[in-house]
C-alpha cells in the first residue's frame, strides 16, 4: 500500500491528480517528486494526490519510452 508514510520504491509508476504519469523519484519536504518516462524536468506532487498507474498506463508508458529511445531521444 502506498501512503505519505510508506512511499513508493524509486522508479515505480505513478498518476497525478492532471493525469499524467511519472515514475517516483523521491520525496523531500513532504512532496513527492515524479520524472516523466520519456525523460525530462522532474514536478513535485502532494503525495494525497497521486496513485499507482493501471496495467494499461504502464504498457502505454513504457511504449512511449520505447518509442522514444528508439528515436534517439531517452538513453
Amino acid at each position: 500500500m502506498v501512503s505519505e508514510k510508506n512511499p513508493p520504491t524509486p522508479g515505480t509508476l505513478m498518476v497525478d491528480a492532471q493525469n499524467r504519469i511519472g515514475e517516483f523519484r523521491g520525496e523531500w519536504c513532504g512532496l513527492w517528486s515524479l520524472r516523466p518516462v520519456t525523460g525530462g524536468r522532474e514536478w513535485t506532487v502532494d503525495p494525497q494526490s497521486v496513485r499507482p498507474a493501471s496495467p494499461e498506463q504502464r504498457l502505454r508508458a513504457e511504449n512511449s519510452r520505447l518509442n522514444a529511445r528508439s528515436r534517439g531521444e531517452y538513453l
